[in-house]
């Protein structure tokens, strides 16, 4: 047999003492985390939904009962006798009114809101200039001033430009006082937004206008829909400014449509509670729809 012809050894295996060669066994490498009870949290957490339950119950029971009986027993007993009759009287008496003129109030505010507090807040975060950040320390400041404090000055503007006793009246005061807290939120989401992803789009010849709507706002879904349920809930919820700046049924929304069920002489309670459970509807709907991206936001940077 020639040398060409031997048979070449073959190369012995290390032993390194951690086991044999090969790919690790299933499993190894995986931390497994186990869940500990937390009774503590656990009785917190059902104490707040006992905090939360009672009154809707209360409210949404109170509703189903008849005039003559929701002053009487005991309020957190289900109705022996529940009834529509209340939801009827409310649908038929301008309900339909007061929700359009809601409606309206809220979307343009979150409409106006969103139109001037993303381009700003996306200025504020970057440009580098004193400018911006004295708009910024200046929308700041409106988070300190209350309404009430400044309802009188509000009110001879209004007048002034002829807009008393109109919606406009409504929505711009209440947007104008949503918008501090609006800006702070966005700005404080699109300052997650990465560096390099900015430069990223720089190099490739993108203007400041498509990083706005390209890549500011689909990042900042979650901080957005944060702001939108804080400013419709702003406008829905708002009473000062309709109380203040309407005088006739026209522009009366729902939060004064409640005083339909008030008179001398009496509360028309379940017809008022009715009213209410059917106000907000809308909103809490509204919530249902944009919770994901909420909830999304507050995990991450577009929920990502």
């Amino acid at each position: 047999m020639s040398h060409d012809t031997l048979p070449r050894p073959r190369p012995r295996p290390v032993k390194t003492g951690k086991g044999p060669a090969g790919p690790p066994p299933a499993g190894r490498g995986r931390r497994h985390w186990t869940k500990r009870p937390n009774p503590v949290a656990g009785l917190g957490s059902l104490l707040w939904l006992v905090v939360v339950i009672i009154p809707i119950y209360a409210m949404i029971s109170a509703s189903l009962t008849s005039q003559d009986k929701a002053l009487t027993g005991n309020p957190l007993s289900p109705p022996t006798d529940p009834t529509l009759d209340n939801y009827n009287t409310v649908l038929h008496s301008g309900f339909g009114h007061l929700l359009a003129n809601t409606v309206i109030v809220a979307v343009a505010v979150v409409g106006i809101v969103l139109a001037l507090c993303v381009p700003l807040a996306y200025v504020a975060v970057r440009t580098r200039d004193r400018w911006s950040g004295m708009a910024f320390r200046l929308f700041l400041l409106g988070v300190a001033i209350p309404a009430q404090a400044v309802v009188v000055p509000l009110y001879l503007l209004i007048a002034k430009l002829d807009l008393y006793d109109s919606l406009l009246a409504v929505i711009l005061p209440t947007a104008a006082f949503a918008m501090p807290v609006s800006v702070l939120v966005l700005v404080g989401t699109l300052r997650d937004v990465s560096e390099e992803l900015y430069e990223a789009m720089a190099l490739d010849g993108a203007s400041p206008q498509r990083m706005l709507f390209q890549l500011a706002i689909p990042m900042a879904k979650g901080g957005i829909s944060t702001v939108v349920i804080y400013a419709a809930l702003q406008a829905w919820n708002g009473f000062l400014f309709p109380l203040i700046f309407t005088q006739s049924d026209e522009p009366r929304v729902l939060t004064l449509g409640l005083f339909n069920y008030v008179s001398q002489f009496g509360v028309n309670i379940p017809a008022l509670l009715a009213s209410v459970v059917l106000s907000g509807v809308p909103i809490f709907a509204v919530y249902l729809v944009a919770r994901r991206a909420l909830v999304g936001g507050l995990m991450g940077v577009g929920g990502k």
